[in-house]
């Protein structure tokens, strides 16, 4: 879904009520200011011809608020945040379609059980225990991640107390899976650990530490190493050395990320739950299904029965989680029963399109559709991406 049309919507409305409250503050000052300063000359002025001086001070005071001029200006101010504000609800229904159903089709098949379990695994995944306990009651489908994300959970909630114990204990006990896997996750542990022994004034500690826990790292992380031996020199000013990145909130929330994606790795999980994934990619396709529901309606037509998709539904790179192979003469996805097959020339079709080429085999050979090699069938090789 196209969310960046409803943000600067949302922007031009914030920008124009900031901008209605700034000009309304700067009028009543002005205005009040104008009235202080009348009454402090009417306070000054001789009790002789009191009257006739109150009303030439009246009288001042409302030729300058003629000048000024607030209610135009203020008029003029709230016009245009009326205008952004009657815009952002066109923007909205166009945006966010009430009616999502017109994309669904009927004879989708679902696993609930399967469903349940995705749901169950995504509530554990928050730390939402208690619910996703609640949610396998009711539908009585068991989900044997509980375990592992309560673990999971635990040393998150620690890492945001900046206890880094029990972080640095599971990458410990999982030392040669995560270097198989070529994480860094241990080595941004023990920096956060060291930095936070030095910033508590405790340099030789640190160093000790270092010594000690950091340069086994060294092969692999030496300028890394550097820096943060370096950092220690500028240990009582560090927000205003070179080496202030290392007070930036960013590196822990990476060594979360990356904790989380090596964790759920080991466990055989993906690092982004199916449901948030489901719903990222949704928001991305919906509206171009949704367009093209509203077209097939005008033109009486149902696409219940497609077999594919009728439009082409681009995602982002994050949601490619496979290689997929286009046949260039069918225009058609590869699957297991028509897998992608290369000819000895080098190129590639799927294998009902070199079936219907070779007229299922009755001909050993046949010209390729993009250069003039003469296929030999025999000598197809399925490819496996």
């Amino acid at each position: 879904m196209e969310l960046k049309s409803i943000k600067d919507a949302f922007d031009r409305v914030a920008t124009k009520q900031k901008l209605s409250y700034s000009k309304t503050n700067e009028i009543v000052h002005l205005l009040s200011q104008e009235i202080d300063k009348a009454l402090s000359v009417i306070k000054e002025t001789p009790s002789d011809d009191t009257v006739l001086d109150h009303r030439s001070i009246i009288s001042d005071v409302k030729r300058v608020f003629v000048e000024i001029s607030p209610i135009t200006q203020l008029e003029a101010a709230e016009k245009e945040l009326h205008v952004a504000l009657t815009k952002y609800p066109k923007v909205l229904e166009k945006q966010l379609n009430p009616d999502i159903s017109k994309a669904y089709r009927n004879n989708a098949e679902f696993d609930s059980h399967i469903v349940n379990q995705i749901i169950a695994n995504f509530f554990y995944r928050q730390g939402m225990f208690d619910i996703g306990d609640c949610f396998v009651a009711e539908t009585g489908d068991e989900c044997s991640t509980r375990q592992s994300f309560v673990e999971m959970y635990q040393i998150l909630e620690a890492m945001k107390r900046r206890d880094l114990e029990p972080a640095l204990n599971w990458a410990f006990l999982n030392s040669d899976k995560l270097k198989q896997a070529r994480s860094d996750l241990e080595m941004k542990l023990h920096s956060l650990h060291f930095l936070e022994i030095a910033q508590g004034k405790n340099s030789k500690e640190a160093i000790n530490y270092a010594r000690k826990h950091i340069a086994t790292f060294a092969d692999s992380c030496l300028p890394e190493i550097q820096k943060l031996m370096c950092s220690l020199l500028w240990n009582r000013k560090l927000d205003k050395s070179p080496y202030s990145e290392f007070l930036s909130p960013a590196l822990w929330n990476n060594a979360v990320k990356e904790l989380t994606r090596q964790y759920c790795n080991l466990v055989g999980e993906s690092s982004e739950s199916a449901v948030s994934i489901t719903l990222a990619a949704g928001t991305q396709t919906l509206p171009v299904l949704l367009k093209y529901m509203n077209v097939m309606a005008n033109k009486k037509l149902d696409w219940q029965n497609m077999e594919q998709l009728p439009v082409d539904a681009q995602l982002s790179e994050e949601f490619q989680f496979h290689s997929v192979f286009v046949c260039p003469v069918s225009k058609e996805q590869s699957s297991d029963e028509n897998p992608p097959m290369m000819m000895s020339c080098g190129h590639v079709l799927c294998k009902q399109t070199i079936n219907k080429m070779s007229k299922n085999g009755s001909k050993s050979s046949f010209k390729c559709p993009y250069c003039p090699t003469d296929v030999d069938i025999s000598r197809c090789r399925q490819l496996h991406f």
